[in-house]
């Protein structure tokens, strides 16, 4: 009796044995099952999450590129040429076109016919010229403002509902942006030309050789963009299709080398145009340099920051006043001045009969000045 129960618990121990065996191995093979599919599944969302975002970036740089190319075809539109003489075409074939005929490019910057240029191109101040737009329409063009010191101009037509540039902003842009310069290179023959290339330098002064005196030209945006005769007072833009620089002069003996004069300075005067309808020119009577020109008339003179007074113009309104040769204009009212394009913008904004205050170093010394600005005439 005791030997067949010690069998039968023994039967049952073997039986429940074999049975967690079996519940283990089944266990086991579920969640070999379960870790397997959740690999697989991880594997593969991984990669099809790679694809989706190659496909994202792809999409982003050709929807990119499409919008850049787009802003780029909008500036075309907005290129216009300049004469001295009322002449269409043919340029090409005249040998020094534009010293001889005057031929230029410029820039609509209101839908109401304000064009921005060069100087050299346009003329002074209430001189005329010939715009070409670029439907091939000729319109008599008025010089409404000019400095020759920066070489720009302004020169308005009487035509409205124009396509123009916005303007960009030329203090933030960067070394080795990409831009584009576009004008007419060799008069109308080869209107609307757009080159590429980047920013090289800012802040460039370069010496300008003329008969009578040397010009220095400062704060310059350098390029490699090509730049030929007939692009001067044509527009250098960013990749945003907005106005930048006006293309100015080029190195005649190098490859690659063009300047820009950048656009913020006259945007106090073109604001005003907007505005007022017209532009009454503040003179503050001085002439100066910043450090990056003064290495060109003195070597041994060395300014951290400001502006080299150069000389006081005799009728101007500093005359009687305590300013003179070698001081260094710091700041003018509670703006910091370090560049000459600096100073020109700040005036540029005033009228006149406005009164500013002059921050002056003297010999290690500072100092104060309020002077009344005159009008320029």
């Amino acid at each position: 009796m005791y030997y067949e129960e010690k069998k039968k618990s023994k039967e049952k121990l073997i039986l429940y044995s074999f049975m967690i065996i079996i519940i283990a191995l089944l266990l086991v093979l579920i969640l070999k099952t379960s870790v397997s599919n959740y690999t697989t599944s991880v594997a593969e969302y991984s990669a099809e999450k790679i694809n989706f975002s190659e496909n994202v970036v792809t999409e982003n740089k050709s929807l990119e590129k499409k919008i850049m190319v787009d802003n780029i075809q909008n500036s075309v539109n907005a290129i216009v040429g300049i004469s001295k003489l009322k002449q269409s075409g043919s340029s090409i074939f005249v040998d020094n076109a534009e010293q001889k005929l005057g031929l230029g490019s410029g820039v609509l910057i209101t839908d109401n016919g304000y064009i921005l240029t060069n100087q050299h191109v346009a003329g002074n101040k209430y001189s005329n010229c010939y715009v070409t737009l670029e439907d091939g329409k000729i319109y008599d063009g008025n010089v409404v403002w000019a400095d020759n010191n920066i070489d720009l101009a302004i020169v308005k037509i009487n035509k409205s509902n124009l396509e123009y540039l916005q303007l960009g902003d030329s203090d933030e842009i960067n070394l080795a942006e990409d831009v584009y310069a576009i004008g007419n290179p060799l008069g109308m023959d080869f209107q609307k030309t757009v080159t590429k290339g980047i920013i090289s330098s800012l802040n460039r002064t370069i010496k300008i050789e003329g008969e009578n005196e040397n010009v220095y030209m400062e704060d310059l945006i350098q390029t490699d963009a090509t730049i030929n005769e007939g692009n001067s007072g044509g527009a250098l833009i960013n990749t945003d299709g907005k106005l930048i620089g006006i293309n100015s002069v080029k190195i005649s003996n190098a490859e690659g080398i063009g300047f820009a004069v950048p656009v913020n300075i006259v945007k106090p005067i073109i604001n005003k145009f907007i505005n007022d309808g017209k532009f009454e020119e503040a003179w503050l009577g001085i002439y100066g340099y910043d450090k990056e020109a003064i290495k060109y008339l003195d070597s041994d003179l060395e300014i951290e920051n400001g502006i080299y007074v150069a000389q006081v113009a005799p009728d101007g309104p500093l005359v009687n006043l305590d300013v003179k040769e070698g001081d260094i204009i710091t700041k003018i009212d509670e703006t910091d001045i370090s560049k000459m394009n600096d100073l020109k913008k700040y005036i540029y904004s005033k009228n006149p009969k406005d009164i500013v205050k002059l921050h002056l170093q003297r010999n290690g010394k500072e100092s104060e000045v309020e002077v009344e600005l005159a009008s320029k005439l």
